[in-house]
């Protein structure tokens, strides 16, 4: 018997730090030959020019001054969007005059892309902060109202025809039933808000914004500047990791019952 065991293959598991890792050094060495190449060396420098970009940056006074600008514009108009969508998406999902109404127009905009109507904005509006954080708050609103209402409508309806027959009302089925199996829908607008804030933030800050991750990209951009540029773009990719990995915490936290594929 023990020969036997021996015997067997024994199931080879890789930790996940050192897929990231073995990741990780993939992407390093891609990146290298792409600073090799004739054609892609200008626009990809390799690491040991894009870092020291980030001293170059500092000492202009732009790198955190950019952050901040970003961080303000995605942090304000995520959170306009999240909790403009929140109830707008119950109310379509619950009342359907509101849905017939509202959906519509919510499928119009945002299939219009941000930069196309960035520019009036900045004139309603004028430079600044504020156009970027209202284009910003337009996109995150109109895919989280979609993604939510979508799964307030996939809820199973037996559950709520259940709760009736119990003797529970709209406040109870409301409370006891849609808010519990949203949840995991609303995590998943939250995660695809995130990534619309960010995939409009450089058309946000690109018209009219004096500081800010993709206003000063496209200032780069123009200068032809590719070490600071390719290293705010990796920049604005760091933050956007971030941002993920707090949602997944979050989600761990709030819908840990659900069973998962591994």
């Amino acid at each position: 018997m023990s020969n036997e065991k021996t015997s067997k293959k024994k199931k080879v598991t890789i930790n996940e730090k050192v897929w990231l890792l073995i990741s990780l050094c993939a992407a390093l060495i891609v990146w290298y030959l792409l600073s090799l190449g004739k054609a892609t060396g200008r626009s990809f420098p390799f690491a040991d020019k894009v870092v020291p970009a980030v001293g170059t940056m500092i000492e202009r006074g732009a790198f955190w001054k950019d952050i901040k600008s970003s961080l303000t514009c995605v942090a304000a108009g995520f959170g306009l969007g999240f909790v403009t969508a929140l109830p707008i998406a119950f109310l379509m999902a619950w009342y359907q005059p509101v849905q017939k109404i509202i959906e519509p127009w919510i499928n119009f905009i945002r299939n219009i892309p941000a930069l196309a109507y960035a520019p009036l904005l900045v004139i309603t509006f004028g430079v600044g902060q504020k156009p970027a954080i209202i284009l910003i708050w337009i996109c995150t609103f109109m895919t989280m109202s979609i993604t939510i209402y979508q799964g307030i409508k996939n809820i199973d309806v037996t559950l709520i025809k259940a709760a009736r027959v119990l003797g529970a009302n709209d406040f109870d089925i409301f409370v006891k039933i849609i808010c519990p199996a949203t949840v995991p829908f609303i995590i998943t607008a939250v995660r695809l808000g995130l990534g619309a804030a960010l995939t409009t933030l450089l058309a946000a800050e690109s018209t009219g914004a004096q500081a800010g991750i993709g206003m000063r990209i496209r200032s780069l951009s123009n200068s032809f500047e590719s070490a600071p540029m390719l290293m705010y773009i990796i920049l604005l990719g760091i933050i956007g990791l971030i941002l993920v990995k707090i949602v997944d915490i979050i989600e761990r936290k709030l819908t840990g019952w659900q069973e998962t594929i591994s």
